[in-house]
């Protein structure tokens, strides 16, 4: 079996024309309207399998190269409005399921993000295995601080990953389950 490393990772349907992943990227930066890292673009893009790490690294060059994208001091990329255009007027040559695999990779990672920005997971190291301590908030404000046991560190990294994957529905089974109200915890399972 042959291995190209440069164009493994990409799935059947992804792109391979340095043009389309130009318009995906614009696309992307457009759709989520504000600046994203390098990083998290390349991630957006390698989640779905849609290009590699190198078509995107030389894609992100030439856009902000040729103005259509620019770039912050801090390395957070946002598009300007040539990017806009680009974004607006060629997205529709872009497969329909690599513009939805793209914008649903961006939105998970924005979510992502907000939970953890908002949210902070703390891992203590124990004679017996981890101490990991849940802190879920309202802004400037602990509303809910949970600690668990985890007999070793891959479940408590594990713990942390599922946390950070639903704050928010986290604090309202344990505040239903707290307050008796079994209405509350149903609207978490129907969602």
């Amino acid at each position: 079996m042959e291995s190209n490393a440069f164009t493994g990772g990409v799935e059947p349907g992804g792109l391979w024309n340095q043009n389309d992943i130009r318009i995906l990227l614009c696309y992307i930066l457009n759709s989520v309207n504000g600046p994203l890292s390098g990083e998290s673009i390349c991630q957006i893009v390698q989640e779905r399998a849609l290009a590699t790490y190198f078509e995107v690294g030389d894609a992100l060059a030439a856009l902000l190269r040729q103005g259509n994208l620019r770039q912050d001091e801090e390395g957070l990329y946002t598009v300007t409005p040539a990017g806009r255009e680009i974004a607006q007027s060629l997205d529709a040559t872009l497969p329909l399921s690599v513009r939805d695999k793209a914008l649903e990779a961006a939105l998970r990672l924005m979510a992502d993000s907000k939970a953890r920005r908002e949210n902070r997971v703390e891992l203590a190291e124990t004679e017996n295995g981890f101490h990991v301590t849940c802190h879920i908030s309202g802004g400037a404000l602990d509303l809910m601080e949970i600690s668990l046991y985890a007999p070793d560190k891959n479940q408590a990294k594990l713990i942390e990953q599922n946390f950070y994957q639903n704050p928010e529905g986290i604090y309202k089974l344990l505040l239903s389950a707290l307050t008796g109200d079994k209405e509350y915890a149903r609207s978490y399972f129907e969602k």
